[in-house]
């Protein structure tokens, strides 16, 4: 070819109509560069109370869109505004196809990093990015993240009463649903039942604090004792797992461990405080009951010398809390040549695409362990088609492309936010004295 006809071939390019050159860009290059061209912040209680808080991307493909959640039950309007005023501002014009190159700007756009709310922030968009990607290929995401390692993605139950006998019960129907992995919880009094003095009693403070007082070792006391029971009644098949919830110093976390290694434990979650993990060294030294940590992590160094040093079983982060899908995926890579695996926390008043997002991570993944059961009601079917479901104790996705899902925004309206009582703080325990336990 001489240079006359490379440059006929140019100036014939550049005259064509802006569809033709469409049809040749996806023709040659795959497919043309797609912009953020808007967003929405779709805030909704789904009909339960909940405080959930999900980003719409939406592009210069017509009709094509993705879907993220940053929900923080706790720090829930602070989120809305990064997104509203910051973040969303931000993305207008940028690719959508860029995740990695977009997650790390937005990372570092805020100068300081890591805190919940920017992590609940990256999360959103970077699962919508994933959302559009998927959408975009006809794939599911894990097709994108190198497809199905397994059939499903198995979950835990969630278990317990208020006496033995009641917690004994609850785990077989749990069995009965199909669940071979469960948490048992015990007691009244929410995380660390079994450990409470109830209100008024007990040597205290004069005209000081009256309510249940968390005490370390009862607990460490009593919940050995309730698994040995349990195990009695439904033996060694059901692979059970129990959360401290932070509530123990070094020395109580050790000896519960110790303590809890002949009822062949799935894991103790969060036995420590994230202040106290140096303490999981001592723990591995004296007993082999699997540990698993951070639930309220927001920082990867916090996670990262835990994995490589082999102190920890499984890793036990929130999806939206660490940054989304991409971080998730990252964390799972690191863990599995260190013998540790994923097992995310995904219950209580979390969201349907933040499960899924943590589905996606999970049924691609060679380091998966578990992943934590969650059931929406029908106001949240309703609202969010595509929704994940279990079956027999077993976690599956619609199969289709993206996340899978997708919100219906006049249902989302019906079930406003409303007023945040208390400002939305989680609610701590307290002990004899009145000094706040960790949660």
């Amino acid at each position: 070819m001489t240079r006359r006809d490379m440059w006929k071939m140019f100036l014939g390019a550049a005259a064509m109509p802006a569809a033709a050159q469409q049809q040749a860009a996806r023709a040659t290059n795959g497919l043309p560069p797609l912009k953020i061209t808007g967003f929405k912040v779709i805030a909704t209680n789904g009909g339960r109370g909940y405080r959930w808080i999900f980003l719409k991307l939406l592009t210069s493909e017509p009709g094509l869109y993705g879907l993220g959640t940053a929900s923080n039950h706790y720090q829930t309007h602070a989120v809305i505004a990064a997104l509203e005023k910051h973040l969303g501002p931000w993305l207008i014009g940028k690719e959508a196809g860029r995740i990695e190159d977009l997650w790390q700007s937005a990372h570092y756009r805020t100068y300081w990093r890591n805190g919940p709310v920017n992590n609940n922030v990256l999360s959103a968009l970077d699962m919508a990015l994933w959302d559009i990607k998927g959408k975009r290929a006809n794939m599911p995401v894990y097709e994108l993240l190198g497809g199905k390692a397994r059939d499903a993605v198995p979950c835990y139950d969630h278990a317990g009463g208020r006496d033995m006998d009641a917690a004994v019960a609850s785990v077989q129907a749990s069995m009965a649903k199909g669940f071979r992995h469960i948490r048992v919880q015990y007691g009244a009094g929410g995380y660390g039942g079994g450990g409470f003095i109830p209100a008024k009693q007990g040597n205290r403070p004069e005209d000081g604090y009256q309510g249940p007082a968390f005490d370390e070792e009862t607990y460490v006391n009593t919940i050995p004792k309730v698994f040995e029971y349990v195990r009695s009644k439904v033996g060694m098949e059901p692979k059970l797992c129990h959360d401290a919830h932070s509530h123990l110093s070094g020395i109580n976390a050790i000896e519960l461990s110790r303590r809890l290694q002949p009822y062949q434990m799935l894991f103790l979650e969060d036995v420590l405080a994230p202040e106290q993990i140096h303490w999981y060294k001592q723990i591995r030294q004296v007993c082999t009951t699997p540990q698993a940590v951070g639930e309220v992590f927001s920082h990867p160094y916090e996670y990262v010398p835990l994995i490589v040093d082999r102190v920890i079983d499984f890793a036990r982060c929130r999806v939206s809390a660490i940054g989304g899908i991409t971080p998730a995926k990252k964390l799972a890579v690191l863990c599995e040549p260190f013998g540790c695996k994923t097992a995310f926390q995904e219950g209580g008043e979390n969201d349907p695409i933040n499960q899924l997002a943590a589905y996606h991570v999970d049924i691609s993944s060679t380091a998966f362990g578990i992943q934590e059961e969650n059931a929406f009601p029908p106001s949240v079917h309703e609202m969010m088609p595509g929704c994940a479901e279990i079956r027999k104790g077993y976690l599956y996705g619609s199969g289709k492309p993206g996340l899978g899902i997708d919100i219906d925004e006049a249902v989302a309206a019906k079930y406003p936010l409303g007023e945040i009582r208390n400002g939305g703080a989680y609610g701590t325990d307290r002990t004899l004295e009145g000094a706040v336990v960790r949660p």
